[in-house]
């Protein structure tokens, strides 16, 4: 088969389609004949050489993919050949094959197949960390840093679905599409004080819940536009790695900082979080309340153009990489 290498770190044009052995079912794993792949930035920063692959995944990039079960590997119950389903990926999804362990296996929803390669890996990461981890419910009050990102549509939706008053940050010009996604104050990160605007529009109380993309460049400010009891999930550092927090507003506000990553954990705790988006989030995007949000789609083989285009944060939703 043919998949995206790298065969040294740099920029997109690191980036090689390439021959390479086709992968084979291990115990309790399928192949998944490959439609599309979602990009995510995880990508990009396997590309710089900044985020190797766990023990045991996959060399290609590629988080998530939509495609057809062609194989199904011994200890497999419930798939089989043919299904077309979308799957949560430690690696790989840049190819035109891929090894899933079963409990990472999506079905299609009610959206074109190829959109459902953009749903896996922000599905799943917003859900456990806006449920699991944030505690998000009806009548919280959300902020959302980075709106306008794959992560960002998708969270900005699960948080209206779920009856919270959703805050989000992003440039001035995505604001109209993100309030259509039900985004109650998109606020212009450029222009405006974010820690100001949560304020203004919770009459001073602050954020319930916090999602965050910056990092270190954000901490104190997320710490200062926190409720009380409020929760700050940080599940990137675009911002960088390391900032000094005061524990003394952590303490006044009975507040609390966690940290998340999906793709190093375990394969039984995905499996468990593939299993709590598919019977609390697919409902919803079978109802309509919630939709894959893609910017373009590209073919593979222009993955370096589709790397640029998710560095420039010029695009809204999710970029997909398509196959056929």
């Amino acid at each position: 088969m043919k998949a995206i290498t790298i065969p040294q770190p740099g920029g997109p044009e690191a980036l090689v389609w390439a021959e390479v052995p086709d992968p084979e079912p291990g115990p309790g794993e399928v192949i998944v004949d490959v439609r599309a792949s979602g990009v995510n930035r995880a990508d990009l920063l396997q590309r710089q050489g900044h985020y190797p692959p766990p023990p045991g995944a996959s060399a290609y990039p590629g988080l998530e993919c939509s495609g057809v079960i062609t194989e199904v590997g011994s200890d497999v119950a419930g798939w089989a050949v043919g299904q077309q389903v979308c799957a949560l990926l430690s690696g790989g999804g840049y190819a035109e094959r891929v090894a899933v362990p079963a409990g990472q296996l999506l079905p299609v929803p009610a959206c074109d197949s190829v959109d459902a390669a953009g749903l896996p890996e922000v599905a799943c990461t917003v859900w456990s960390n806006l449920v699991q981890v944030g505690r998000l419910s009806a009548g919280d009050t959300l902020l959302v840093h980075g709106g306008g990102s794959g992560i960002g549509t998708f969270a900005v939706q699960l948080g209206a679905a779920l009856g919270a008053t959703v805050v989000t940050t992003a440039r001035a010009a995505k604001h109209s599409r993100l309030r259509d996604l039900g985004a109650s104050h998109p606020i212009d990160y450029r222009e405006q004080d974010f820690v100001e605007e949560v304020r203004r529009v919770t009459d001073g109380r602050g954020a319930d819940v916090i999602l965050d993309i910056m990092g270190a460049s954000y901490l104190g400010r997320n710490v200062s536009a926190l409720a009380t009891g409020g929760r700050l999930v940080v599940i990137g550092m675009q911002g960088g790695r390391k900032a000094e927090l005061d524990l003394g507003a952590l303490l006044t506000k009975r507040a609390s900082v966690a940290a998340t990553s999906l793709r190093s954990r375990p394969i039984a705790e995905k499996a468990e979080i593939v299993q709590g988006v598919r019977d609390e989030v697919w409902p919803l995007i079978e109802a309509g309340r919630i939709r894959p949000v893609v910017d373009r789609r590209l073919p593979m083989t222009k993955a370096a153009e589709a790397h640029r285009l998710v560095e420039s944060n010029d695009h809204f939703g999710k970029v997909l990489l398509t196959l056929g």
